[in-house]
């Protein structure tokens, strides 16, 4: 394995990092200072005097209308050109299309974003649907077990009825589009998605565009969960 994915795999940092943390001569295998592409085995002692960051970490309320990543040049904004001075040089993690809004993770600690968006890992993310029309009687059954989208079957998820068209949705995965295309498949047109909840990081009452520190016994738990 090579020495800058064994330090990602052993949480330190992300690969990218390593590599820099592995320039600076922080990194020893076996007493002698690792360079770049060094490769190691189970038998060998790493030893890394570094310190990470202290990271960030926030609850963001994306606002409809924003895009999360790359937006079109003159038309669109994205997170990071409407975000405050003072959390510059974070990153959303994951992303909303640009007609959702809710919960989006910033942040500036780039070891997380495998474990939080990689589906094999099963984190949950919750999200308030209302739909034009109303939900057949069969919905939540099916939903739950699983819909054809076209280029997949989905993985179970949970389904919670509020009213006659609008629910919660609970999701270990992640594909394109994938709730509309969900509620798609019932000829439903799903115009209000809103995330409510990252793992154990909620919405709450954030208003669009408002931000908190995900701090204490919340960050904590969160990542824990992540693996760190």
């Amino acid at each position: 394995m090579r020495i800058n994915k064994y330090l990602a795999t052993k949480k330190y940092c992300t690969r990218r990092e390593a590599d820099e943390i592995i320039k600076k001569g922080k990194v020893f295998i076996n007493g002698r200072l690792a360079v770049l592409g060094d490769k190691i085995s189970q038998s060998d002692v790493v030893d890394v005097k570094w310190r990470a960051k202290n990271c960030r970490y926030y609850a963001y309320n994306k606002p409809r209308g924003i895009i999360t990543h790359s937006p079109q040049a003159g038309d669109e904004e994205d997170i990071l050109m409407i975000l405050p001075q003072a959390l510059k040089n974070v990153f959303p993690v994951g992303r909303l299309d640009k007609d959702s809004y809710g919960l989006i993770i910033l942040t500036d600690d780039g070891r997380i974003v495998d474990p939080l968006l990689n589906p094999e890992f099963e984190h949950e993310k919750e999200y308030a649907v209302t739909t034009t029309e109303n939900l057949p009687g069969d919905f939540k059954e099916k939903m739950e077990a699983g819909i054809n989208i076209g280029d997949c079957i989905t993985k179970p998820c949970k389904i919670e009825l509020i009213s006659y068209n609008k629910f919660l949705i609970a999701l270990t995965e992640g594909k394109k589009h994938q709730i509309r295309r969900m509620c798609g498949s019932f000829g439903l047109d799903a115009f209000g998605i809103e995330r409510k909840r990252i793992m154990n990081v909620r919405l709450g009452r954030l208003a669009p565009g408002e931000y908190r520190p995900i701090q204490g016994k919340e960050l904590q738990d969160f990542l824990k969960a992540l693996g760190f």
